[in-house]
């Protein structure tokens, strides 16, 4: 494995429990390339990059999931994000920010989503 993969597996690390590690596992099973590039690339170039912290790059991913109304993957980089210390308010309030920009259904969406989280992990 090169530099980038080694840097983007500490950063996951950082980022996500067993259970965020298993998910990335279960791609490399599929398609292992797709798992290296994944880490190298994303974790390993791209969250690893100076100037934004993780807790930032969270905010942004988080966003970015909701406009897109990519709610599959939102469920790791919520519990990501409270990892590297946002808080339940903060969340709470990009999921209402993303409404006025992203309109109410994917907010709704994703607000059924972390509810659960919330709920699950007795937030």
């Amino acid at each position: 494995m090169n530099d980038y993969y080694e840097k983007g597996l500490n950063v996951l690390k950082e980022m996500t429990n067993e259970e965020g590690e298993k998910g990335i596992e279960s791609m490399g099973n599929i398609f292992p390339d797709f798992k290296e590039k994944m880490i190298s690339f994303g974790f390993g170039q791209i969250y690893s990059r100076p100037n934004l912290d993780l807790r930032t790059r969270e905010v942004v991913t988080i966003t970015t999931l909701i406009t897109q109304g990519a709610f599959e993957q939102l469920d790791f980089h919520i519990k990501a994000a409270l990892k590297v210390g946002l808080k339940q308010e903060e969340i709470l309030e990009i999921i209402l920010h993303c409404a006025a920009y992203a309109g109410f259904p994917k907010a709704c969406s994703a607000l059924a989503i972390v509810g659960e989280i919330f709920e699950n992990n007795k937030i």
